[in-house]
């Protein structure tokens, strides 16, 4: 007897080529975050094809439902958007909008779960699925605090019981997935601060407030003070990205700006970080005299994985790839909204391998990124087997 699972192998592997289509034609027209107004309507068009209704969520980013109504709601979340950066390769389906690439894996995501809405379809026309299931296309999950905020206050996910997501992971061979129970992502909070005081001549530092000096105090001992603040398994890191002050070696200057981001794995840390934050830097630029005008955002919280979603998501890898295709995953400090989901309703992200064995690694977020394709049949196999988990 052919299982749920051997049915969705058949049914994605003979829609792989049109799915890798699909991909190509996405990479070649990405847009930012909040404008995935061409990409929604691909992936409806693709739907209606297989007569799966769908509900638009606003000018981007829409919701489909497959399978029987009174069973438990499950739901599968791709993100729509693309990056602010240019496409560095020489691929025939490179981007052609300039400045605007899908360097996250974004247009995999897609691609891998419209083939899971129509893998999953054509199983239920034959045999109802165990669960109801929502297919999610996020928008704008690039942006802080990330278009997750505005999808769960238009209620599309109300009525879910679970939730799951993969997510390109470029330094994992294609056909594996990685799994870890727990916090697998990190929160991401942004802080620029703006110095303000009296400049003046290099030969008078007493004279003046000195602004420069004050920003590199605060380049070292925010971070030192925070690993003193925080508990150490938190995993807070502060890491400044942007420095500016100053036009002349002789001048000291009246107004300067320090830029960067603070990460870390532990939720209960992350909701007490900008107080501690804002506190410190008032005490470390106090001695200077110098004003701080602090511009903290508050980005997402870690993406913690539950025990029984994450159990449920390595079955589904090994019902559609078999067993040897799980691997376990590190965490990572990068920043993802889909913890907002997982905040309220139990739910588990896995990591995709993209990579070619024995080919070159890339990272994400780089405009040279290339991903092995067979990864978009990987993807909507996976997808589709953690959907129908008991």
């Amino acid at each position: 007897m052919t299982t749920s699972a051997e049915r969705i192998q058949h049914a994605v592997e003979r829609l792989t080529p049109d799915l890798v289509s699909l991909r190509r034609d996405l990479h070649a027209y990405p847009e930012l975050s909040w404008q995935e107004e061409r990409t929604t309507d691909v992936v409806a068009s693709w739907l209606d094809k297989a007569s799966i209704g769908h509900t638009r969520l606003g000018d981007s980013g829409l919701t489909a439902d497959v399978g029987p109504e009174d069973a438990p709601l499950v739901c599968l979340r791709a993100d729509l958007d693309a990056l602010p950066l240019e496409d560095t390769t020489k691929d025939p389906w490179r981007s052609t909008v300039p400045g605007v690439a899908h360097a996250c894996g974004h247009d995999v995501h897609v691609s891998a779960l419209v083939g899971a809405a129509l893998a999953l379809a054509e199983v239920h026309a034959e045999t109802p699925l165990p669960n109801r299931v929502r297919l999610l296309f996020q928008p704008a999950e690039e942006v802080m605090p990330g278009g997750a905020l505005q999808v769960m206050a238009a209620g599309a996910l109300r009525g879910v019981t679970r939730i799951f997501a993969l997510h390109c992971d470029p330094s994992l061979d294609v056909g594996r997935v990685g799994l870890r129970e727990g916090p697998i992502t990190g929160a991401s909070d942004r802080i620029t601060i703006a110095l303000s005081g009296r400049g003046g001549h290099t030969s008078r530092p007493h004279l003046t407030e000195d602004l420069t000096y004050a920003l590199g105090s605060l380049i070292t001992q925010l971070p030192a003070a925070l690993s003193r603040r925080f508990d150490p398994r938190a995993g807070a890191s502060l890491v400044w990205g942007q420095v500016r002050s100053g036009v002349a070696a002789n001048v000291i200057p009246a107004s300067g700006e320090l830029s960067g981001t603070l990460r870390m794995l532990d939720a209960n840390a992350w909701h007490q970080a900008e107080h501690l934050v804002r506190g410190l830097i008032s005490d470390i630029v106090k001695p200077y005299g110098v004003s701080a005008d602090v511009h903290y955002t508050r980005g997402v919280p870690p993406v913690v994985n539950d025990f029984g979603s994450t159990q449920l998501l390595r079955q589904a890898v090994a019902d559609a790839l078999g067993p040897a295709a799980v691997a376990t995953t590190m965490q990572s400090l990068g920043g993802e909204d889909f913890a907002w989901y997982v905040e309220s309703i139990p739910g588990a992200m896995g990591r995709l391998g993209t990579r070619t064995p024995d080919g070159p690694t890339y990272d994400l977020h780089q405009g040279n990124l290339r991903v092995d394709e067979a990864a978009i049949g990987v993807g909507a196999r996976v997808m589709a087997c953690a959907a129908i988990q008991p």
